[in-house]
């Protein structure tokens, strides 16, 4: 049903809108043209910097930061651009997130001045039960391969119910409005690029073990060419219906129906040789599932105040942990070795909290507010020297009995984690401001397309702990019915004196917290600019004897610096693209001159896309 067709001869720009069948804007296409040929798309240009007024947006994709700017060109709010964004990623990176999905929503109310968040994790199924992921013939965790191929994996979505709360409760536009410009995209199509190729050739010998997702993905048989236009009308008629019927559509309709029936009888293809398993997903799973509001995670540092995801993402008090331990040191760009030294041992411990404590909160007693004490953290730092490197696994320490942080022990091994999910920023003219991570976990998901749907859906489940990560140690991440399962998931939103200075986030599975650290530590302690800051080579620090590093940090005279500390340093894995690369952040900056500053990675993952309503000319002002 959906073929990548030649390439693009005649390009012209692909606008939105929101009125309820209307035309493209001035300037584009005529709708029959972009729907018959292929002279009627072009890529929007893409830039990793935007400065100017009036709202921004910043994702990885710039179809998807256009959608979200021209949600705010038509007057919608920060609430309003980011879902319109984040359904137009569902198009555009399929692989990383989309309805089959969830995440994490952080939002800044310029009226109230206060931050609030919703947790749209997936949820499993009830009748999952802890050794879900144990097979009884050998006693033995299920290979993880195996596991994450399996309607097994599949969790209940999260995304379309986190849309559906964050604009009944801060938006301005139904959620019809905000899904149009997402849905007209997946109609007409857009130009594949390399990420997108890449990517498909990644999952290409598991897309083709399920005949739907075989079906959408590789049109024809075969690889999507680059430059040709990849259309999606399943996704738009799924879209279209969303838009007609709401949210319950998945919850308690028609396509909730389908999901289910594709978890429990996967799609394979005739021949196949592989053992797909099915999955626990019943129809009462979809409809008992609620986007919660939660508190956000809280801390201060040098003067700001950071806000975060609390659990059942581990994100917001592992990166608050690592800056209260940061907190009690001097960092500087004058000395950068020492820095990055204590960047890296703040993680490794902050990482052996976060393995032992976090979890669900509806399951298991988390002491958040514990993990987030100043003197908890105090204790910790005290295992930091700066001449020489702790030694991984790391142990825990119980931040419910103070006076044990600073005991040297041995911890355990940091769980695998699935490496993809996307991130984007939205603000408006208004002053509000959405940090949003979202995902289907591994790229690719669980590599099962939903028949007719258009969506991949998610192998969250696979985020738990198979099994007990110590003996006789309380886990609290192993699957249970109904439960979350624990995320790295960071969507940051910094303050000054009450007001937004910087939004952050970023993809990366586990990477997505030390993404994140190593981010707000550059521009707040190193110095750096935010575009500099998100550009700079990244090491990610988990608790493990290794410390995975970019290939520019690799080659740079603080390698050799850090490693006679003790560091050691290997290349990061490749995940997202080809390329060994950290994260992929999407951030934005209050400047003091009161323009904004949108940025995204210049070159990771292909480069981001950072826009603004109306964008100024000149150098970027320092934030106040």
């Amino acid at each position: 049903m959906v073929a990548a067709t030649s390439a693009v001869a005649v390009a012209v720009p692909l606008v939105f809108s929101l009125s309820a069948g209307a035309q493209p804007g001035t300037g584009s296409a005529p709708r029959a043209a972009l729907a018959g040929s292929e002279t009627g798309l072009r890529p929007p240009a893409k830039e990793s910097v935007a400065t100017g007024s009036g709202g921004a947006v910043s994702s990885v994709n710039p179809y998807a930061s256009r959608a979200g700017i021209e949600v705010l060109r038509h007057g919608g709010n920060a609430v309003d651009a980011a879902v319109a964004t984040a359904a137009a990623l569902g198009v555009v990176e399929p692989y990383s997130a989309g309805i089959g999905g969830g995440g994490y929503f952080t939002y800044y109310n310029a009226r109230t001045g206060k931050v609030s968040t919703i947790d749209g994790r997936e949820t499993a199924p009830a009748r999952m039960k802890s050794d879900a992921f144990v097979d009884p013939s050998t006693g033995k965790p299920i290979p993880f391969p195996e596991a994450v191929n399996s309607g097994l994996s599949v969790g209940v979505p999260g995304t379309p119910a986190t849309w559906r709360k964050a604009l009944r409760d801060w938006g301005t536009l139904s959620p019809a409005k905000a899904l149009r410009p997402a849905t007209r995209l997946a109609e007409d199509g857009f130009v594949v690029n390399e990420e997108f190729r890449a990517q498909t050739e990644m999952n290409e010998e598991r897309f083709r073990k399920i005949s739907s997702t075989a079906k959408l993905f590789l049109p024809h048989g075969k690889l999507p060419v680059v430059g040709s236009r990849f259309r999606n009308p399943d996704l738009a008629r799924t879209y279209r219906q969303l838009s007609r019927e709401g949210m319950d559509a998945l919850y308690r309709g028609a396509i909730g129906r389908d999901v289910v029936r594709t978890v429990q009888h996967p799609p394979v293809a005739p021949g196949a040789d592989a053992k797909i398993r099915p999955g626990l997903m019943a129809a009462g799973d979809l409809a008992k599932y609620t986007a919660l509001r939660r508190d956000p995670t809280h801390t201060t540092y040098r003067g700001l105040d950071v806000y975060s995801m609390a659990p059942s993402s581990s994100g917001g008090t592992t990166v608050g942990e690592a800056l209260n331990i940061l907190g009690n040191f001097h960092l500087s760009a004058a000395d950068r070795v020492q820095a990055l030294h204590h960047y890296l041992e703040a993680s490794r411990i902050a990482f052996a909290d976060r393995n032992r404590w976090v979890g669900d909160p509806a399951f298991s007693d988390v002491p958040t507010k514990e993990l987030m004490a100043k003197k908890f953290a105090k204790e910790r730092a005290c295992l930091i020297k700066p001449t020489s490197t702790l030694t991984s696994p790391v142990a825990p320490a119980d931040p419910r009995h103070p006076g044990n942080g600073c005991t040297k022990g041995s911890g355990n091994h940091e769980p695998y984690e699935g490496p993809s999910t996307t991130h984007l920023v939205a603000s408006d003219r208004w002053g509000n401001v959405v940090s949003y991570t979202l995902t289907i976990e591994q790229t690719g998901g669980s590599a099962i397309t939903v028949p007719g749907r258009g969506f991949l859906l998610n192998n969250e489940l696979t985020d738990f702990d198979f099994t007990p990560l110590a003996k006789d140690v309380p886990d609290p991440n192993l699957p249970g019915p109904g439960k979350r399962p624990r995320s790295s998931m960071s969507p940051v939103i910094v303050l000054k004196d009450g007001k937004p200075r910087f939004a952050v986030g970023s993809p990366g599975g586990a990477t997505i917290i030390t993404t994140v650290l190593q981010t707000l530590v550059n521009r707040i302690d190193l110095g750096m600019t935010l575009p500099e800051a998100v550009a700079a080579p990244r090491i990610s620090q988990r608790n493990r004897p290794d410390t995975e590093a970019e290939p520019a940090f690799l080659k740079s005279p603080e390698r050799a610096a850090l490693e006679r500390l003790g560091q050691h340093f290997v290349e990061a894995p490749k995940t997202f693209t080809p390329s060994p690369e950290i994260g992929a952040v999407a951030a934005l900056e209050f400047l003091r001159d009161g323009r904004t500053q949108a940025v995204a990675e210049p070159k990771r993952r292909g480069g981001g896309s950072a826009m603004v309503l109306h964008k100024s000319a000149g150098a970027a002002g320092a934030a106040h």
